[in-house]
Parts: C-alpha cells; structure tokens; sequence
C-alpha cells in the first residue's frame, strides 16, 4: 500500500519522477520538485517547465499575481478558475501554506496536474510519456477557449524540447535537458485551426486571440496618439486567457511573450481595450509577459518584438516616437499601477523604436535631494511624484506640482514606512522613496539599475553628492562604510540586507 497519496489521486509512479533527462541539485527547490514529482507520478521534467512558464521559479514574495495567482505553479483562486482550492482539498494542506509555502505550492501543483491528467483518463503508462500530458497541461492553465489553451501548453513543451536553465533568487539553479517529445494534443489539435495562428488584420506577425466582448468597447471616443508600455504580472497566455474571462474587466490590444517576443492580439485597434484608464480613449496597449520585479522577464527578443510593434504603430497614427507618447503604465494619469517598473530599459527601447528618450522622461539623479511640500514645483516634485506612483502610492500625473494628491500619496508612502506623515519629502522620506526596490547583495565591482538606486540614496542620507553612475567602486564603498558607521552597522562596505533596510528605514 502506497501512502501520501490524497484520496481521488492514484498511486504515484515513481519512475516517473525525474525521467532520464533530469538533472538532480541538493537545493530545496529541485527536492521539492523531485518530491513531488514521485509522489504524484508528475514527470519531473514537465513539472519544472510548468512553473517556469508561470513564474520563472519565483514566488515573487507571496504576492498574487493579476488573475491572483500564487507560487512558483501559480495556484489560482478567482471565480472562474480555482487551481488553489483544488490543490488544498487533493493535499489537505490549507490555502494560506500553499500560498506561502514554495514547497507545499509545489505538491499543490504536482496534486493538480495528477487530478488533470487522471480526468483524461492517462493510465500508468500513458503518465511515462510526457507527451501523453498535454491536455491536462492546457487545462491546468486554465484557458477558457482553445486557442488560449493551447499557446499555454505549446509554451510549456517548448521548454521541454529546448530544455531550460533557471537561476532562483536564492541563487540555486535548476536544469531540464532538451528532449525530443511529441505532444499528444488531442481535440487542441484542431485550436489551429479557424483562428488561432492566423495573421492579424492590424499587425501581420500578431497571432488573434480576442477578448472576451465584454472586457473592451467597441470603436473609440479619440485618435490614437499613445502607445502604452505594460507589464502582465502574469505569464503570457494566463494573461490572454484573464482576457478572455468575463470577470476581469480587462484586456490589452498586444501581449507579448517573454521567451521568444511571439504577439498575440486581443482587441482591434479600432476598438478600445480597458488597460490605462483614463489613457483607453487614445492609446494602444501593449502587455509584456512578466512581472515588473523581476528584470529576468525581459528578454532582448521581447524587446526588439515590441519595439517593432511599437515602430509600426507610430508609423500608422503618426504618434510622434518619443517619450511624451510611448509611455508607461505608471506614467497615463489618473492611474495607479507601477509597471513596466524600474528594470524597463526604456534607452534601449526607445533605441529600437528609432525614436527619442526624451519627453517623458523623469529626472531621478541631482546633486542634492532638498525637501519638498506643498506648494513646491519642479523637477524633484517630478522625481517624487514618480517614485510614489512606482510604489503604489498614487501621486497622480506626474506634474512637478507639489499639490493635495502628492502631499496625500507623501503621507500614505510615510505611514507604511513607519515614517512621520508629514506629508513633507524631507531626508529621511527621500532616502527610503530612492532606495525602495529589491534588495540584491552590492559591493565594489557591483554595477547596474541596483547601484545607481543605492547611491541616490546615499545622496538623500548622506547629504553629499555621491556620483549616480552604477558603477561600485571606490567613491561609492567609501560613502556606504561612512553610512553604515552613522547608522550603528557593520562598516563593511557591503550592501546587504541590513543596509537596503536601514536605507528603505529612511534611516
């Protein structure tokens, strides 16, 4: 008698687990997905390339994802798909550890993809192959018509066959060696058919998946002059699908993957999606697969996809191509999102789009961070004002005019970092807005997006320049041991968790 198995799932097949192509790591991660994988007779393999195409191996620090999603297999709970609940009534573990817990998120996945695959009707030889999987793959993605389904289960077999290599934050790494396989798609073979892979009327090399009716308006109340940059938080065709379902009040015109920058539409574009609120009536939107934490995401082929498609359309509006009107989510007033977020190369963006970087850009580096109110105008009221609306505390447009909105998203930004709401951008409140992000160890040698962050706010605390180059070298060690000392730390030099939160502090 085989134990563990939760009743509804049969017993594991444990040659299964790992396969001949799987490459085994002592690390917690690969453990929990080598576990798994025996204990509900899940080809190892296919497993991994499920959550990679969710999530990249990134729990993303527990918070959900658009269609509120969680974990590396992105466990869903929304009232038309509910991977979540499943998964905690074939495990018996409660929601909020599989929420919370990476390795119980895993099992959680595991124990659906088995529930899938068993209403299939796979017998134990049919789960060796794992091309015998794609179905339930499509429905574990919980797509709502085929075409949807299928770009999530080809995605997932895409990785089987090229094989991945998949770095996590905690620095361990797993591996799925190519292979040959040949996915059994059944009733999704005729997905393409009739509309999926068919060019798009707008956009030749765009696939046409479309949204549901009742997540866009027909036609348009203006001309088209912006192009809007988004950020899915969410993978590629969840996101497609989460357009698809009624409940969502959502859609995108564009949404392009990660992976290899293939576009798929959902919205014509005389017609106009619900994607920037105020911003709808004049702008085409275009969704990047990702999440805006995790620079990862972006990919030279997702950027050189975009940028064409951006290209073509300011070709075809005339929309002037700078940053006055290709702009970010964040940046469309009377919003309150943050995406595409600090790791969006919007230089090398603009670069390809053959146009400029100039016009929307914000201002983020001074030689000094002096402190703003109300009242205040001008470029650090900008910069403050931007930083706010990235954190998702709403300053509204960015304007460089310090009024009520700003010194009310002040006060809510203060609150949370248990600062004096003051509504006063002071010191303390400019060190902990600049410096507000991720937290990757920095030392001398380090260089990027991190750096340049880390030494605003060295500026902001310090009260002295420190020169915003993103480049760790001498000067900026120097000014984080003399940073450390004020502030009762160890004056190493390196920046780690302690020093990003004594900065984030507004220590």
């Amino acid at each position: 008698m085989v134990t563990g198995a939760p009743a509804g799932v049969a017993a594991p097949d444990r040659a299964v687990a790992a396969g001949p192509s799987a490459e085994s790591s002592a690390g917690p991660l690969a453990r929990a997905f080598e576990r798994s994988a025996a204990e509900y007779g899940v080809p190892r393999d296919l497993l991994v390339a499920v959550a990679h195409g969710e999530s990249r191996l990134d729990d993303h620090g527990g918070r959900p994802s658009q269609a509120n999603g969680y974990g590396v297999m992105h466990l869903v709970s929304n009232p038309d798909h509910r991977t979540l609940e499943r998964a905690a009534a074939l495990t018996g573990l409660s929601p909020a550890r599989l929420r919370e817990d990476t390795a119980a998120n895993i099992r959680g996945g595991a124990a659906v993809l088995r529930a899938l695959a068993d209403e299939q009707g796979l017998d134990a030889a049919d789960r060796r192959d794992a091309g015998a999987w794609y179905e339930a793959v499509a429905a574990y993605g919980g797509a709502e018509d085929d075409a949807a389904a299928r770009l999530y289960a080809d995605a997932v077999y895409d990785f089987l066959g090229q094989g991945l290599t998949a770095r996590t934050r905690s620095g361990e790494t797993l591996r799925v060696a190519p292979r040959a396989v040949e996915p059994d798609r059944g009733r999704l073979e005729r997905a393409a058919g009739d509309d999926f892979g068919v060019e798009s009327t707008d956009y030749a090399p765009a696939l046409w998946v479309p949204a549901d009716a009742s997540n866009y308006t027909v036609g348009r109340t203006s001309a088209i002059t912006h192009v809007v940059v988004h950020v899915t938080q969410g993978s590629y065709a969840g996101s497609i699908s989460w357009y698809q379902n009624p409940s969502s009040d959502v859609s995108a015109h564009y949404t392009i993957r990660s992976s290899d920058g293939q576009v798929t539409q959902s919205v014509r574009e005389k017609d106009t999606a619900w994607h920037a609120r105020s911003g709808n009536p004049y702008s085409v939107g275009i969704e990047h697969e990702g999440y805006v934490s995790d620079p990862a995401w972006f990919t030279d082929a997702m950027y050189r996809s975009s940028a064409a498609l951006t290209r073509h359309l300011a070709d075809r509006y005339g929309i002037p191509k700078d940053r006055a009107h290709i702009v970010g989510h964040v940046e469309v007033p009377g919003n309150d999102h943050t995406d595409p977020g600090p790791y969006w190369d919007w230089s090398y963006y603009m670069q390809l789009v053959g146009g400029s970087n100039s016009g929307g850009e914000v201002r983020l580096t001074f030689p000094a961070y002096t402190s703003v109110s109300t009242g205040s105008t001008g470029d650090l009221v900008r910069a403050a004002q931007h930083l706010l609306n990235q954190q998702g505390h709403g300053a509204g447009t960015v304007d460089g005019i310090f009024g009520s909105g700003t010194a009310t998203a002040v006060k809510s930004f203060q609150t949370a970092k248990g600062l004096t709401a003051d509504g006063v951008v002071g010191r303390r409140t400019w060190t902990a807005l600049l410096t507000a992000g991720t937290t990757p160890v920095l030392q001398q040698g380090s260089t990027g997006a991190a750096v340049e962050r880390l030494q605003r706010g060295l500026t902001a605390a310090l009260g002295r320049t420190v020169d915003a180059d993103g480049v760790f070298g001498p000067g900026t060690a120097t000014a984080v041991r003399e940073y450390q000392t004020g502030r009762g730390l160890t004056a190493d030099g390196i920046v780690g968790s302690g020093t990003w939160g004594a900065l984030q502090a507004g220590r």
